[in-house]
C-alpha cells in the first residue's frame, strides 16, 4: 500500500481523533467522518479532509472504525449511508473499536460477501499511545487482510499480534480489559489510602517503582488517580461496555468472573452518578466520603 493512499476514519472520539492526528503527523492522507461537525472541523484545521457521511469514506482503500458499540459499527458499515454502500470491491475495513467477538465474525462474513476485507484491531495504550504511535494491537482476520492492514497500523503501534481469524482480536481485547479494569480498581483504592494519609502520590510512586507492585499501569496512572486528574485518556462508559462484554462471553462458556463483575459494577456506579464520559480516574469519586475530591 502506498504511503500516500487515503485512509478514512469513522468515529472521532478520544481514540479516533488521536488516531487521525497520528496518521496526519506521519503525512498520511486522512479523510474523517463523525456526526459531530465541530470535531471534524477541528481535524480539518489540522489537515484532514472531511466526509459528509460514512458512505463518503468508501472511496478510500482503507477505512478505520473507532466506534462505541457493535450496533453503531453495523450502521456505519452496512447501513444505507454506510461505508459499503458506495465502496468498490476490495476496500479494507479495520475495526479498532472494542465490540463483541461474535458480532465481529458476523460482520467479517457480511463484508466478504460485499467484496470487502475485515480486520478487527482493538487496541491497548489509550489516546496517549495512539498519539505516540506506541499502541498494542490485537489483530483478527484472514492473513491476506491483516497483511494489507500492517502499513497503516504500523504507524500507530509498536506491538501487533495476529491472533487468528476474525473476532480473535476482540476476544483478547476482552482479556486485556479484565486485567486493566481490575487494576484500575486496585489503583483507586491504593490512591485513596495515600490521599487519606496526606502523602505525595509522586513520592509513593517512586517508592513503589521496581518492586513487585510496579507495572506499566502503575507508572502511567497512579499519580493521575492520586491527584484525581480527570484529563481524558479513556471513558468510564467504555470500560463498563468492555467488562460487560467479557462477562457475557465468560457466561457463554461457563467461566465465572467474580472480580471483573464487581469491578464492572464499580464503574457502572460512577457512570450512573453522571460520570460516564469522564476519565477512568473518576473511580476516585467512590472515596468522596473520605474527603477524596477533585
Amino acid at each position: 500500500m502506498s504511503e500516500h493512499t487515503e485512509v478514512g476514519i469513522a468515529g472521532l472520539g478520544v481514540m479516533g481523533s488521536a488516531i487521525a492526528r497520528r496518521l496526519l503527523r506521519r503525512e498520511r492522507a486522512v479523510r474523517v467522518y463523525d456526526i459531530r461537525r465541530d470535531v471534524m472541523a477541528e481535524l480539518a484545521r489540522e489537515g484532514a479532509a472531511t466526509a459528509e457521511s460514512a458512505a463518503h469514506l468508501g472511496a478510500a482503500s482503507t477505512v478505520i472504525l473507532s466506534l462505541n458499540t457493535a450496533d453503531i459499527v453495523e450502521q456505519a458499515v452496512f447501513g444505507p449511508e454506510g461505508v459499503l454502500s458506495t465502496a468498490p470491491d476490495g476496500v479494507l475495513v479495520i475495526d479498532m473499536s472494542s465490540i463483541d467477538p461474535g458480532r465481529t465474525r458476523e460482520f467479517a462474513e457480511r463484508a466478504a460477501k460485499r467484496g470487502a476485507g475485515w480486520v478487527d484491531a482493538p487496541l491497548s495504550g489509550g489516546a496517549p499511545g495512539a498519539e505516540r504511535g506506541e499502541l498494542t494491537l490485537m489483530l483478527g482476520g484472514d492473513d491476506e487482510h491483516v497483511e494489507r492492514a500492517l502499513p497503516v497500523l504500523g504507524a500507530l503501534a509498536t506491538r501487533l499480534t495476529h491472533l487468528g481469524p476474525a473476532g480473535s482480536g476482540q476476544l483478547v481485547k476482552s482479556v486485556n480489559q479484565v486485567l486493566v479494569g481490575c487494576q484500575f480498581a486496585a489503583l483507586a483504592e491504593a490512591a485513596a489510602l495515600v490521599r487519606a494519609a496526606g502523602l505525595s502520590p509522586r513520592q509513593v510512586l517512586t517508592a513503589l517503582t521496581g518492586g513487585r507492585a510496579d507495572s506499566a499501569l502503575l507508572q502511567e496512572f497512579f499519580v493521575k488517580f492520586g491527584e484525581v486528574d480527570l484529563t481524558p485518556t479513556g471513558r468510564v462508559s467504555n470500560m463498563v461496555k468492555d467488562l460487560e462484554a467479557a462477562r457475557d462471553y465468560a457466561r457463554s462458556v461457563g467461566v465465572p468472573l467474580p472480580v471483573a463483575t464487581t469491578v464492572s459494577e464499580l464503574h457502572r456506579w460512577v457512570a450512573a452518578a453522571g460520570h460516564g464520559d469522564a476519565d477512568n480516574a473518576a473511580l476516585m469519586h467512590h472515596y468522596e466520603p473520605l474527603g477524596v475530591r477533585s
